[in-house]
């Protein structure tokens, strides 16, 4: 599977759409005063008698004007989203806009730690096995009607099941009880998921996990109406309804996703009363509308501000940088030659000055990796010994796996989504390996859509596959597991060039199940990261910095290895029109 990245494009007239003032019509209310009155009564004395007369009094509240504001957030690196469908969203701008729409039972805040969204609190059971979810007391999806927990139960099982073509649900649901049976087509129900009344949900896991909450974050386990969905399964998405910040006000195919405020967003009300996300197949146009004021924010976790550019904007107010949980690699598939081949996977990576790639290429914009954990997860504080740019390591390595010079090697294609700076990164990477290796490389530049195909086809069949592909992978939640379980275990989704050391999938199946000792959980991953370096299972190559342009006057966003989070939309601020 490709993935994106994740976490978040129209002509200039398009974006230039403005909102019409909003005038808030004034409400009477009935406000009950008390007003103390001093009576003087006659009766055979004069006296002063103190009395206390209830009245009603009317106030009419003074017409407050709400001037609307309009942000501006453009999307990289497509002409056109896949799906808006939760369990569907395959890549980083995918993602952002689901985020927009959807939400789930639980969320990360800006710490990246758990915390509610649709369930107010959740128990578990003392062994870990069951989790109990109290939903929201008028809980709605953006149209007014009631989100219930038969809701949730349908969301989760349409999520396993293959009919909605979906890989989120496979990989972060799969271990519910009754998962297996949904994915294979044996069963429609999921056993594991109950609604004990309206507004409580019971989830049931096969094995405890210190990250099943965390992967309850991601699009996959997003609520979903039933009733709109089975009404019209092919084409709900036209119009969706969520319990997420947004709801859709127009998607302009091919230019831009227009979204307006959920009214019945629990926490509202939310002050951007129009989100505009324009497509931009390439990040040198949607950094030139920003220089033309046509952007309040500018880049995302995969695509940010080009490194061409970086120098002319990096000591600007409006520039942020920040790290973030991704990792650009290389993927070779291991079912073909010569990448079948352990001495040659370790050849290509010793030849590359990784570097020089950072700084002449990427204009530092980067941090050169030579392992699969991104710094700041949980886990990459412990050490791995990587295999280091040695040219002439790298030629003899490749003499040893009977190749010497590259003399007898079959061609070899590397495969790449048309994106971001990814030509710049190739062509540097074609030239290495021609220089340290004596190897020549074709480039194969694919629309991305195109590439996360060809990536699904090497995957499912992987003697029809490419040879070696750039990728990119991010977060999905914080935490090793998404990186090391998720990417390398032997026959998981992810897995792509078909990487498989028993070893390995031991380590982390041990490590997978470990709950309330993360202490030698991380060990155990740090240990199948070790052996995953060593056979090249991927060749990383750089985290990306997160590099974005925002306007001054926007507020709200925290920047965190996720990519950019909004902890509260009723505090984010556009621009005032």
């Amino acid at each position: 599977m490709l993935r994106r990245f994740v976490m978040i494009t129209l002509c200039a007239a398009a974006l230039a759409l403005m909102l019409a003032a909003c005038v808030a019509t004034p409400t009477p209310v009935t406000v009950i005063e008390k007003e103390t009155v001093v009576v003087k009564e006659t009766v055979e004395v004069v006296k002063e008698v103190t009395k206390e007369v209830t009245k009603e009094v009317v106030v009419t509240p003074t017409p407050v004007t709400m001037r609307p504001q309009v942000l501006r957030w453009s999307i990289e690196g497509i002409n056109e989203l896949v799906s808006i469908d939760p369990p569907k969203a395959s890549d980083s701008q995918g993602i952002l806009a689901v985020n927009m729409l959807f939400a789930g039972l639980v969320r990360l805040d800006g710490e990246l730690r758990v915390t509610p969204d649709g369930a107010t609190s959740w128990t578990v059971s003392p062994d870990g096995l069951t989790y109990t979810f109290k939903l929201r007391p008028g809980l709605a999806f953006s149209d007014g009607t009631p989100a219930t927990a038969d809701d949730v139960v349908f969301s989760l099982t349409r999520a396993l099941n293959p009919a909605t073509g979906g890989w989120t649900g496979p990989f972060y649901l799969s271990n519910i009880v009754g998962s297996d049976d949904v994915t294979s087509g044996a069963s429609s129900t999921l056993t594991g998921v109950k609604a004990v009344d309206a507004s409580t949900v019971e989830i049931k896991i096969k094995q405890p996990s210190a990250f099943f909450l965390k992967q309850l974050t991601f699009a996959g386990g997003f609520i979903v109406p039933e009733a709109k969905v089975t009404a019209n399964p092919a084409n709900w998405t036209d119009s969706p309804i969520g319990t997420g910040p947004f709801k859709l006000k127009e998607w302009k195919h091919n230019q831009a996703l227009i979204l307006e405020p959920n009214p019945y967003y629990w926490n509202g009300p939310i002050q951007v009363t129009e989100l505009q996300m324009p497509f931009f197949q390439d990040s040198e146009t949607a950094f030139q509308l920003y220089r033309t004021g046509g952007l309040d924010i500018m880049g995302s976790q995969q695509n940010g501000v080009p490194a061409a550019r970086l120098a002319e904007v990096s000591d600007l107010p409006d520039f942020r940088a920040a790290s973030s949980f991704a990792v650009r690699y290389i993927g070779f598939n291991n079912m073909l030659p010569p990448f079948d081949n352990v001495k040659v996977r370790q050849a290509f990576a010793r030849a590359i000055d990784k570097q020089a790639l950072a700084t002449k290429v990427l204009g530092g914009s980067v941090r050169p990796s030579d392992r699969i954990l991104p710094g700041g997860l949980p886990g990459s504080e412990l050490p791995i010994k990587g295999l280091t740019f040695d040219a002439a390591a790298a030629k003899q390595l490749l003499a040893d796996a009977g190749f010497a010079n590259g003399k007898g090697l079959p061609p070899i294609a590397f495969s790449y989504g048309v994106e971001g700076d990814n030509e710049r990164v190739v062509t540097f990477l074609q030239e290495q390996w021609k220089q340290n290796l004596g190897v020549q490389v074709t480039l194969e530049p694919l629309e991305l859509a195109t590439f996360s195909e060809r990536l699904n086809t090497t995957y499912q069949h992987p003697e029809q596959g490419i040879q070696m592909y750039f990728s990119i992978w991010g977060a999905d939640y914080p935490d090793p597991q998404n990186f090391i379980s998720q990417q390398l275990r032997t026959d998981v989704g992810n897995n792509n060039g078909h990487w498989s050391n028993a070893a390995f999938d031991k380590l982390v199946d041990e490590a997978d199940v470990i709950v309330g000792n993360d202490s030698k959980r991380m060990t155990l991953y740090n240990q199948a990261e070790q052996l995953a370096v060593d056979e090249v299972g991927w060749l990383p190559l750089f985290n990306p910095t997160l590099n974005v342009l925002m306007r001054p006057y926007v507020s709200g966003f925290v920047f965190t290895g996720q990519g950019i989070t909004v902890p509260d939309w009723s505090a984010v601020r556009g621009k005032t029109q």
